[in-house]
């Protein structure tokens, strides 16, 4: 039988801090187990003293590790869980408010208990004006970064941070997030979020079936452990940021082109093709370029990302006589001949924003509204805390000079 180590035990013996030891696990050194109860982590007593005999894992060039306890979400080899639960499952099972619930609060509600989110009139009267105000062709994200800030100046009491408060100002704020995007589609206050989104950034109503491709999206996107938007809105929390100001600050980060703009690029790749047939033209002038298939490979995922899978999946049910469809699995089969990475969730949900019609940017917007969330789950845990997220840097600039 192998003999095992708790935490504390595997950390003393490789001479490391705990959070160290996780770092190990998130870059793949070391594997992790859980005792019987399903909480404490074990580890393999005979890696961990061939570990110990090795020497301390060097960093990759320019990696820096960042490591944070949380009890929110697990990602294990190519797996996703939120508190426990398989991700993947939640997504064809529970709506995008209940798996937020479930991120803020570790349970799912009861079906029947659940009640529509809704803004406050003022946020909704504030946010729309903000946003009418942009110009025409502003995308859904920048409308989004702008909406926020707004509803955030009606709410005398944003700084009120127990957890009742911060959960109603999180349904809030999804739900205004959502009701101040121009719609060319009615839809009402009392539908899910998913629904509502959908009128927001597609003007032709939603077939059963991609509404669940949305709805599963929205789930699967909900929170990604520390990516870096949550790394951003955590931090904001963690030095007592509103719940306003968590979700701005991680909307700033989320529309960068490595981060959830990446499905705008990927959106792009699809439109660049008018036919199945262009599609090795439309990648092989992007490799000439110099520049990566955008929507393909992922930092934490080697073996593919579980998300792709099911999203993908689920609009070649909905929608498989789609030309979009067979522009983006054209895309697939273009890429996999040439061995390179499998496709990731920017890819798949530019896919179906492609698929459903939905206007240009609808894939960042998914991902932003979704990632709220994971956003405000992390601002709980961070205001639960005592001390602020400051990480430490390395200086690598001109020597100190001596003397004046």
């Amino acid at each position: 039988m192998t003999d095992f180590l708790t935490a504390a035990e595997a950390a003393r013996r490789l001479g490391v801090k705990p959070a160290t030891l996780y770092a190990y696990v998130s870059r793949g050194v070391l594997s992790r187990g859980k005792a019987e109860d399903g909480r404490a982590s074990l580890f393999s007593a005979d890696e961990v003293e061939r570990l110990a005999r090795r020497g301390r894992p060097r960093r990759p060039a320019g990696a820096v590790d960042i490591t944070v306890q949380s009890a929110i979400t697990e990602i294990s080899g190519d797996r996703l869980r939120y508190r426990g639960l398989d991700a993947t499952r939640l997504a064809v099972s529970r709506s995008f408010e209940d798996v937020a619930e479930l991120l803020w609060t570790g349970d799912l509600p009861a079906q029947s208990a659940r009640e529509p989110w809704q803004a406050r009139p003022a946020a909704l009267v504030a946010g729309r004006a903000a946003q009418a105000a942009l110009p025409a062709g502003t995308l859904p994200l920048e409308r989004l970064q702008v909406i926020v800030p707004a509803m955030a100046a009606t709410d005398p009491l944003r700084l009120q941070l127990d957890q009742s408060a911060v959960l109603a100002a999180g349904r809030s704020i999804v739900a205004g997030m959502v009701e101040c995007l121009p719609s060319a589609v009615t839809a009402s206050a009392g539908e899910p979020i998913a629904g509502r989104l959908w009128a927001r950034l597609c003007d032709r109503p939603a077939s059963p079936g991609l509404l669940r491709a949305m709805s599963a999206a929205l789930v699967l996107l909900a929170d990604h452990e520390l990516a870096a938007s949550t790394l951003a809105a955590r931090a904001a929390a963690s030095v007592r940021a509103d719940p306003y100001a968590v979700v701005g600050t991680g909307l700033g980060a989320v529309s960068g082109a490595l981060h959830g703009g990446a499905s705008l690029g990927a959106e792009a790749l699809v439109a660049a093709a008018g036919s199945p047939d262009d599609v090795p033209q439309v990648v092989a002038e992007l490799l000439r370029r110099g520049e990566k298939v955008p929507g393909f490979g992922h930092f934490v995922y080697r073996g593919g990302d579980p998300r792709a899978v099911v999203v993908l999946d689920l609009v070649r049910q909905a929608a498989p006589k789609s030309g979009q469809l067979a522009v983006a699995e054209a895309v697939l089969a273009e890429v996999r001949q040439k061995s390179l990475p499998e496709p990731n969730v920017d890819f798949a949900i530019a896919t179906l924003a492609r698929v459903a019609g939905m206007v240009r940017g609808a894939g960042e917007a998914i991902f932003a509204v979704a990632r709220v969330a994971g956003w405000i789950a992390h601002a709980l845990e961070a205001y639960a805390g005592d001390a602020p997220l400051r990480p430490r840097a390395v200086y690598t600039g001109r020597p100190a000079a001596d003397g004046p």
